[in-house]
């Protein structure tokens, strides 16, 4: 009897000793209760046995908040003009894509699918910069806000003081007048090696040369006396956009979104308010977790034609309900455009070099013609805008299934199916027809003829 009293004494030490971190956050509830200091205080393991019960059930009661602040993003994007939820983009080290000398390693050749892959599924991708290009986008957008404010205060910006656009060309010779934000040569050059590295990679995802494009963008460096024909777009913003205009800057609206006319573009922005279009039609807030060291890439209308539609143009709106900034001081993003030569030759013979079919469509035409061509479409487009959203749809729509049936992983999976089913049928036909001889031999029909 003694014993089982020693066995029982000892039972009840041990759960004192695991019911002593109990105590800890039930010392936070005795504000709402006076008698909780009076069970905490006492040591015995008796006046802690009640305790366990309700130290079960005050635990989930913080929790609920900590919820309802991880979905307040994803709703609010989402409801805007029947907006999707926003998606989880790729996000590609601009380290990993970079152009190197020697055999591919595992980084790229990951980096590169994901880049193509987020552009197949969404139309869009991110990519993310080192700490010292970070800081210099970071800087670059704080200066293009000072500069915006500072001129709006003195009245300098045509028009609205509510928005404002700077265009920056490399090479384009900067008069007395003709002040611009800080920084612009040196965000020119981080963004530009961006998105070449950008296209390298798009190319080498349709089993081409990396430097297949290069033919059709300026010599790096420019020569003298040269201006690019690539732009760089600062942009400011302070009141909420309509009609989704003015997402970027520097070109023809369309009323259900813009699309990007050169190769690629890439924006980086202070806060969230830009929405792509997905292969699917469906709207996306598609930089609501972008930091100011992470460009969106989207892909425009030249390098549609290049590929023969395999890597279709981006369609993009301005989202109002993000426009006026987190901070409600206004929107900030750097835009650089990467354009071909005037004078260059958009040509599709490199895709069908390599296997890819060409639609009749997809003829050779100059730059400047074909430049000519889509503003001429944006005019009809500005002025039926009913007819946009259905030239939208046979843009994204057709050659995204092109795009999916090109992809070299897919169509070797189809021809494996393929051949395993005309397999299995020989198979069967071999069966049946040795059977019929069988049945033949034994009749005795063989024999007579």
């Amino acid at each position: 009897m003694v014993l089982m009293m020693i066995q029982h004494h000892h039972q009840h030490q041990q759960t004192s000793t695991t019911l002593a971190p109990h105590p800890i956050p039930l010392s936070a509830s005795s504000h709402r209760s006076p008698a909780t200091p009076s069970h905490t205080q006492s040591p015995s393991p008796l006046s802690l046995v009640p305790l366990t019960s309700s130290s079960h059930r005050l635990p989930p009661t913080p929790p609920p908040p900590l919820l309802l602040d991880h979905v307040i993003s994803p709703i609010a994007s989402a409801a805007h003009h029947s907006a999707e939820p926003a998606l989880m983009l790729a996000r590609v080290s601009f380290s990993d894509i970079a152009t190197y000398d020697g055999a591919p390693c595992g980084p790229y050749l990951r980096a590169v699918e994901a880049l193509a892959g987020s552009l197949m599924r969404h139309n869009a991708a991110v990519i993310e910069l080192g700490g010292a290009e970070a800081s210099l986008m970071r800087c670059g957008l704080e200066a293009a806000r000072l500069y915006f404010r500072s001129r709006s205060q003195n009245g300098v910006v045509k028009g609205c003081s509510n928005r404002g656009i700077y265009m920056y060309r490399a090479g384009r010779p900067v008069e007395d007048w003709d002040s611009s934000p800080p920084c612009m040569a040196e965000i020119f050059r981080c963004m530009g090696k961006a998105a070449r590295s950008a296209l390298c990679a798009i190319a080498r995802h349709l089993r081409l040369r990396s430097d297949v494009f290069s033919q059709l963008l300026d010599d790096t460096p420019l020569p003298a006396g040269e201006v690019s024909s690539s732009v760089l777009v600062a942009t400011y913003s302070h009141t909420s956009l309509q009609n989704g205009k003015g997402a970027i800057g520097g070109g023809k609206l369309a009323v259900s979104g813009e699309v990007e006319k050169g190769l690629l573009t890439l924006i980086s922005s202070d806060s969230p308010g830009l929405q792509v279009c997905d292969p699917n039609g469906h709207w996306f807030l598609a930089d609501c977790s972008s930091a100011p060291g992470d460009l969106l890439l989207i892909t425009g209308k030249t390098l549609s034609h290049t590929t023969a539609g395999l890597r279709p143009a981006a369609f993009y709106r301005a989202a109002s309900d993000h426009s006026s900034g987190a901070n409600s001081g206004g929107r900030t993003s750097l835009a650089f455009r990467l354009m071909p030569q005037g004078n260059a030759i958009l040509d599709c013979s490199p895709i069908a070099a390599a296997g890819h079919v060409i639609p009749p469509s997809y003829v050779p035409i100059s730059v400047s013609q074909f430049m000519d061509d889509l503003s001429a479409e944006e005019d009809v487009n500005c002025n039926r805008p009913d007819n946009t959203y259905v030239a939208q749809n046979d843009v994204n729509k057709e050659p995204s299934l092109r795009s999916v049936l090109s992809d070299p992983h897919i169509v070797s999976s189809f021809f494996a199916s393929v051949f395993s089913i005309m397999h299995v049928g020989f198979y069967i036909l071999e069966s049946k027809i040795g059977l019929q001889f069988q049945i033949l031999d034994s009749s005795g029909l063989l024999q007579f003829m």
